[in-house]
């Protein structure tokens, strides 16, 4: 039976070193709340480190029976491999990069080939827990290359891939000296999943930016698989939070904090010690709203919880001490013999306490300079029973994409969040009660629950994509049977596309002439009174014409714009018009001059910009900015923008080869039709024929919603060749 197989880098458990042995505490994080139902399930896994150095063969026997006993499975590293994987190359180098701190990281070989050589291990270890069958969810920035290694070791894998943390600008992660392997070996999932729809931008942003690789819709497309990039914003387990703030335990801590605060007003911050996480920052607006508003003297106080963490590495060693020094500040200089600016705690909290901080709090202070999703703000949202509270949060959290209701502040603008801070002190309790309802109402629905189930449902879907769409080579059978299906038939419609389908690309289009063989070819499928030739293409009708217009050839031209039957004139598809050529020309002799080696091809009611001849890392790139830019500027009118094999086109939209292939199907209902093509404007041919027609897609492309495919020009050739 095929299982479910998780992989992170920590595992959901806490392991201790007592004196006497080790002991063993389930994770209370949202992952772990939130997988438990799939790992613990079925005889599914979870595989990852366990979180401590174990030191020999007997202690890592006794750990592995321990967790076999709660579904998981451990990989144990060394302590050079947690110095220079973990601390060196994940969070010195992966973390400081992708939260928008490069000037912080470290770009070390040393650790890269460490990181490599874990994400190995990982691997190995993963195949020995796994079948065939099984389905694959990797998690976060410490396994990047984990799905290429993976898929290498199991082609026909169904793998996922989530990043629980931002993925930055192409500007940013190219700083990256190992930026393209990171981008394979995240490509080697099938579905690949961001909180943010800005994360996910920017991921396939470098992907087309430094690989070169085309999407469409959030779909890349791959040498052997079209991988699917959406967002899936996490939530957190809703229930959980709002039943623990109205139990007894919660309740008890609330009477005790009150009776310690008296009737002082709180402001609440809770994170993890971090850089990232603005905590310096709201402390000094903390200060400036004590000197701009010293009404609030005496009257509010700012509960500071920092969860230790990596307080050994200087960085953090040093944000701590900055803490610290500020707290004693603010203290010392505004403190009264009966009230405390500032609480701080530098510790974590069990959940019923946490709970209790949450519902006692009017203010939470969610503002870190850079996050993927942050839960805290959600947590509370949802615990907020009475719906009295506000929320200010970072806009440059990923919650700030959902909890609109919040007051969304620019974290590094101090003067702005201490207005902020008196906004929500007086904010009006019906106010206050409509905003949080309208969240409350949108964490409860996007639970954690639901966030795993979609993102399971997702990557099904994107792998019943790839086998639907998955083209099958024409075998050496499947041609006969082919051939045979053809010489049976009295009505054959044969559509053939032209460029790298009868006849391979030219750095100069101009150039692509059809040659001897291909003309005698022609002719004589022409010359079979049983046979209907069509040309599809989306050269120019004068071009085509001057090449074959001596065979007794139909053509479709300009991607459907042109027609023109046998022996008679060319005619339109429908009255066009060509006016918005001198709007758009401009923009690709922009692109002309920024991109040596490329030229604009105008056809009559299209504008075609090549990039063959230039250098393929530079076109790709402009390509990309073209598609965008083209995209916007035919938004709200009825043009389109097409990407094919080294050309972008823009054109009327509505009028593609699909709508004039169509066209020849209805007119001359034949019994056998086998249409040829290898790019993207062939796809929609491929779309407009019958389930039955043959239908074989030029190239290595692996997506297509043709029935067969062939690797080349020569295969074509070969192929028509048969049926002569």
């Amino acid at each position: 039976m095929p299982r479910t197989i998780i992989v992170s880098n920590r595992l959901p458990i806490k392991i201790q070193r007592t004196e006497d042995n080790l002991t063993f505490q389930p994770s209370e994080g949202g992952l772990a709340t939130g997988l438990g139902s799939i790992y613990r399930a079925d005889g599914n896994l979870w595989v990852g480190w366990p979180g401590l150095y174990v030191q020999d063969e007997s202690e890592e026997e006794y750990v592995r029976q321990q967790l076999a006993e709660d579904s998981m499975a451990p990989v144990f590293l060394t302590e050079a491999e947690i110095r220079d994987y973990y601390e060196g190359f994940s969070n010195g180098t992966l973390w400081p990069t992708f939260h928008y701190f490069a000037q912080l990281a470290r770009y070390d070989d040393v650790l890269w080939e460490a990181y490599k050589a874990v994400n190995e291990k990982f691997c190995q270890a993963v195949l020995a827990q796994t079948g065939p069958n099984d389905t694959i969810w990797v998690h976060d920035y410490q396994l990047l290359l984990l799905p290429e290694m993976l898929r290498k070791a199991r082609p026909d894998a169904t793998i996922g891939f989530f990043l629980h943390i931002p993925f930055p600008s192409h500007e940013l992660f190219r700083v990256l000296p190992w930026r393209e392997e990171l981008l394979r070996g995240v490509l080697g999932a099938d579905l690949i999943g961001f909180h943010t729809f800005g994360d996910m931008r920017h991921f396939l942003n470098s992907v087309s930016q430094l690989l070169g690789l085309p999407s469409q819709n959030g779909q890349v497309e791959t040498a052997t698989r079209t991988v699917l990039v959406d967002a899936f914003p996490m939530g957190i387990d809703y229930a959980r939070y709002a039943e623990a703030a109205v139990s007894p335990q919660a309740q008890n801590h609330v009477r005790e904090y009150r009776e310690a605060l008296r009737e002082v007003r709180v402001i609440l911050s809770i994170d993890r010690l971090d850089y990232t996480k603005g905590i310096a920052q709201r402390l000094r607006a903390f200060d400036l709203l004590l000197q701009r508003y010293p009404e609030w003297r005496s009257q509010v106080s700012l509960l500071m919880v920092v969860v230790p963490s990596r307080d050994q590495v200087a960085q953090y060693a040093s944000l701590k001490e900055e803490i610290d020094e500020l707290v004693g500040r603010i203290n010392a200089q505004y403190r009264t013999i009966s009230w405390n600016p500032v609480h701080y705690f530098y510790r974590s909290f069990p959940l019923e306490e946490l709970a209790a901080l949450y519902k006692m709090a009017e203010v939470a202070l969610v503002t870190p300079m850079r996050d993927g999703m942050n839960l805290v703000a959600k947590e509370f949202v949802a615990s907020k029973t009475d719906q009295r509270g506000v929320l200010i949060l970072s806009e440059r959290a990923g919650a700030a994409r959902e909890l609109s209701d919040a007051l969304i502040i620019n974290p590094t603008d101090t003067g702005k969040l201490v207005e902020a801070l008196h906004e929500a002190l007086v904010m009006p309790e019906d106010e206050q009660i409509t905003r949080m309802a309208n969240m409350q109402a949108l964490v409860q629905q996007y639970d954690i629950f639901s966030w795993t189930k979609l993102f399971m449902d997702r990557l099904q879907y994107a792998k019943e994509q790839q086998l639907t769409l998955a083209t099958t080579m024409l075998t050496t059978k499947v041609a006969q049977r082919l051939v045979s299906e053809y010489q049976g038939a009295k009505r054959r419609l044969l559509l053939l596309d032209y460029d790298g389908t009868l006849t391979p690309f030219h750095n100069n289009p101009q150039r692509a002439q059809p040659d001897q063989e291909l003309r005698l070819l022609l002719r004589a499928l022409t010359d079979n009174p049983n046979n209907q030739v069509v040309i599809i293409s989306g050269r120019d009708r004068a071009t085509l014409e001057s090449w074959l217009g001596h065979l007794p050839l139909d053509f479709i031209a300009e991607h459907g714009v042109w027609l023109r039957r046998a022996g008679q004139e060319w005619t339109l598809f429908q009255e066009l018009r060509a006016d918005w050529k001198r709007d758009i020309r401009p923009v690709l002799d922009l692109y002309v001059n920024r991109t040596t080696g490329s030229f604009i091809e105008e056809k009559d009611y299209s504008l075609v910009w090549h990039f063959r001849r230039a250098d393929a890392e530079l076109a790709a790139g402009r390509a990309r900015e073209m598609m965008s830019h083209l995209t916007f500027l035919a938004s709200n009118t009825d043009l389109q923008v097409l990407e094919g094999n080294k050309v972008v086109e823009i054109k009327t939209a509505g009028i593609h080869k699909g709508t004039a292939a169509a066209r020849w199907v209805s007119v001359h209902e034949p019994d056998f039709i086998l249409a040829l093509g290898d790019d993207r404007t062939d796809e929609d041919t491929f779309r407009a024929l019958p389930s039955d027609a043959y239908t074989v897609k030029v190239g290595s492309a692996p997506r297509s919603l043709a029935r067969f495919r062939v690797a080349s020009t020569t295969e074509v050739r070969n192929l028509l060749r048969q049926l002569l």
